[in-house]
């Protein structure tokens, strides 16, 4: 249990600006373990931008909620993924060859094609998430349980940033990891495939928010799995595998079609 126990905290500080103890030694053989954790780090960061997301909302407006929840997610995690998904934009929009995408995307800065992906990146997020507090069971009526009053939304938040991060694990254990090793602080990572076990219990702690939704709610998975295998066909097809720029353009996309699927399945079922 303390060495599972490293392996989580190891999974926190890699994905997360949370801090863990200072006496934790994140050993290589913990990162290796970590991406079993990835999506309860998830929970995390969704559980993170609902509160702030309830706070605001309750004190101000909702769209003042939904901007909180969204900057919230920003700081906690450090805009790593979102960089990561500027980086991918930037490299295969302007590159034509494997070394030249590369080379694009281990550019510090930020080109037209990464501005143009945040701003469209950003707009989706709000207005998919303006849409689903429409859409709860209890819309137009008060209530002083204001957790209780929004808890499909909490869940669809929980649940996306979960979901999303199994996605960028599934990537991690079906492809090859591509860029320079030796310039690569998730080597460690990406050097060994999880166990089957270790996968199965990747998926669990992705689809548990799930279980505290009606089912149809699940069916918003599929389509993430679907984005998830094109996405890696694309990056396959020209470079070859993915990075971690990869991981990160997967995980904020897959996000985006779990709130779209949650507005779907909310308005049709």
């Amino acid at each position: 249990m303390n060495k599972e126990w490293k392996v989580f905290l190891s999974a926190i500080q890699f994905l997360t600006r949370i801090r863990v103890p200072a006496g934790i030694d994140h050993r290589a053989e913990y990162l290796r373990q970590a991406p079993k954790y990835f999506p309860v780090v998830g929970w995390i960061v969704g559980a993170a931008s609902a509160l702030f997301f309830l706070l605001f909302t309750r004190y101000i407006s909702t769209d003042a909620g939904i901007l909180a929840s969204m900057v919230t997610s920003l700081l906690v995690t450090g805009a790593l993924h979102e960089d990561g998904f500027a980086d991918v934009c930037d490299g295969f929009g302007g590159g034509w060859t494997k070394e030249k995408i590369l080379q694009i995307m281990k550019d510090s800065r930020v080109g037209a094609f990464g501005v143009i992906g945040l701003i469209m990146l950003f707009g989706s997020k709000y207005l998919l998430l303006k849409e689903l507090p429409a859409f709860l069971p209890e819309a137009g009526q008060t209530s002083r349980l204001i957790f209780y009053h929004y808890r499909y939304f909490i869940l669809a938040l929980i649940a996306a940033h979960s979901v999303s991060r199994l996605m960028a694990v599934l990537v991690m254990q079906a492809g090859t990891y591509v860029s320079d090793p030796s310039q690569s602080k998730s080597i460690s990572m990406t050097s060994q495939r999880l166990s089957a076990g270790s996968i199965g219990l990747a998926i669990l702690f992705a689809l548990a928010p799930f279980a505290l939704l009606p089912w149809p709610y699940l069916l918003t998975v599929i389509p993430a799995l679907y984005v998830t295998s094109a996405l890696y066909q694309y990056f396959y097809r020209w470079i070859g595998g993915y990075t971690g720029d990869c991981l990160g353009a997967v995980q904020q996309v897959t996000e985006i079609v779990i709130y779209l699927g949650f507005v779907v399945v909310w308005r049709y079922f």
